[in-house]
């Protein structure tokens, strides 16, 4: 059980394809399964999708699709996105699966039978975009959605309730003994200071739907979003008894969805008698060159768009390295551009490119390395190891980069290409053949493609060295 991890991303809505926003959360996400299998860990990574909505019926309607045929054909469109990024999960969650609505079922009976379920009349604000319950007061200027600027709609109607109000204290309780519950700890912060406020019962169906997992002995109510989505981490597990073995270690997700799994996700685990998850991870919002993501704006980014023009890496390396981790950010494709020329063309590529084209030519021996490359790559490896634990991807792509700056001065300062005496060469190459090759394992989780074609280019054979040259790993771009 110690050696296992288990991380996620939300299940996204398929009332679109994904955008570049999915790919940041699903990316970020993919760094921390590889970096935590690269530590011997048995990972369990999944993301997936939320079919059970009413904005999927919406959505089927506006095409003119059947409402099956649109959630298959979508569903695959997600998928096949996070195949073609590489995206390392190891599983791919539908919501309409079999499978999850028999743990979704077995879920609610278990709130049913802690008392925790009970039926009354809701009145109020629906923004269906959000599927999301508004007060009057949590509505913006003209009574519109604080997420999506438009109107919610008016809902009247029976549905069943959870008590959530119950869990208040109990919540509060457990925020207080496990302080990194939430990362970053300013968005902890916020979610303590919302339940510290008081908390209402929510509602947790919708009556006389005709999408979605019915209430078990009820079938003219259907469960409501966040009752049935939210469970699909427990049925990625196996069921319940597999989520008892090993919750969740790491729910990663972006900020508007925070709220939800911080409150009422622990909530219900704790009416339903199970463990809780380990840490919930937030990421801010996006804006595409300083304006909000908007489809009517036309600034929707499609990641496969970005990849097919900048390749794979380049384009998880600017998302990590421009933006911290946490904070809100702004995409720029001229700002990618940049990233891609200065760092990863004339940073990486060029420095890979320069000491296998030198290695490729020697005899190359296992020896000792000068004290000063022992250095930076020890401090390189704590540094990766250290930032990636927090999070702060940035800044452990930052120390990369530092220690491929310090190999590039040490290379052009020695002139080890000009150097006519072999053992002084050799010694000078192994010292940065050496520095390459560790620098290609600690990006491994960050630009996989890359530091494999690296790693597969620096072969040892007992001490002996098989270098070999390899195509530019990031051409640059005019």
């Amino acid at each position: 059980m110690d050696n296992k991890f288990y991380i996620t991303t939300p299940i996204y809505y398929i009332n679109d394809k994904p955008h570049i926003g999915h790919a940041y959360t699903t990316i970020a996400a993919d760094v921390l399964a590889r970096w935590r299998f690269g530590q011997g860990e048995d990972v369990t990574f999944s993301t997936g999708v939320d079919e059970n909505a009413q904005k999927t019926v919406d959505a089927a309607a506006k095409h003119n699709e059947e409402i099956h045929a649109y959630t298959d054909r979508m569903a695959g469109i997600w998928e096949s996105t996070w195949e073609k990024l590489g995206i390392s999960n190891t599983d791919f969650i539908r919501t309409t699966e079999p499978r999850h609505a028999e743990v979704v079922s077995d879920f609610w009976k278990r709130m049913e039978a802690a008392g925790d379920i009970y039926r009354g009349k809701y009145e109020g604000w629906y923004c269906t975009a959000c599927e999301t319950f508004y007060k009057e007061e949590d509505l913006v200027s003209d009574g519109l959605c604080p997420i999506h600027k438009t109107k919610p709609e008016w809902v009247s109607e029976e549905n069943y309730y959870f008590a959530l109000s119950k869990y208040q204290q109990p919540l509060l309780d457990f925020y207080a003994a496990h302080e990194d519950f939430v990362a970053p700890a300013y968005r902890f912060n916020e979610i303590k200071s919302f339940v510290e406020r008081g908390l209402e019962d929510v509602s947790f169906s919708r009556e006389k739907k005709p999408w979605g997992i019915p209430v078990p002995d009820d079938p003219d109510q259907v469960i409501y979003v966040w009752a049935d989505a939210l469970v699909n981490y427990i049925t990625v597990m196996g069921g319940i008894e597999g989520w008892e073995q090993h919750p969740a270690d790491i729910h990663m997700m972006a900020k508007e969805i925070a709220r939800f799994h911080a409150i009422i996700w622990p909530a219900m685990l704790m009416s339903a008698g199970l463990p809780l998850p380990g840490q919930i991870v937030v990421h801010g919002f996006f804006t595409i060159d300083g304006v909000k993501i908007s489809k009517s704006l036309g600034n929707v980014i499609d990641p496969l768009d970005m990849a097919e023009r900048y390749g794979i890496d380049a384009l998880r390396y600017f998302l990590l390295r421009e933006i911290p981790f946490g904070e809100d950010g702004d995409f720029s494709e001229t700002k990618l551009k940049d990233r891609y020329n200065s760092d990863l063309a004339n940073g990486l590529g060029n420095f890979a490119a320069r000491i296998l084209a030198l290695a490729e030519k020697e005899e190359l021996k296992k020896g000792k390395l000068d004290s000063a490359f022992e250095l930076e790559i020890q401090k390189m490896q704590q540094t990766v190891f250290l930032k990636t634990k927090e999070y702060r991807f940035h800044e452990a792509l930052a120390a990369v980069w530092a220690a491929i700056a310090f190999g590039d001065r040490y290379l052009n300062n020695e002139a080890v290409w000009a150097i006519k005496d072999d053992e002084d060469r050799r010694k000078k190459l192994f010292n940065l053949i050496s520095l390459l090759d560790n620098v290609a394992a600690v990006l491994l989780p960050f630009i996989p493609e890359s530091s494999r074609k690296i790693t597969a280019a620096i072969q040892w054979e007992d001490d002996t060295l098989h270098a070999k040259k390899i195509a530019p790993l990031f051409p640059r771009i005019a």
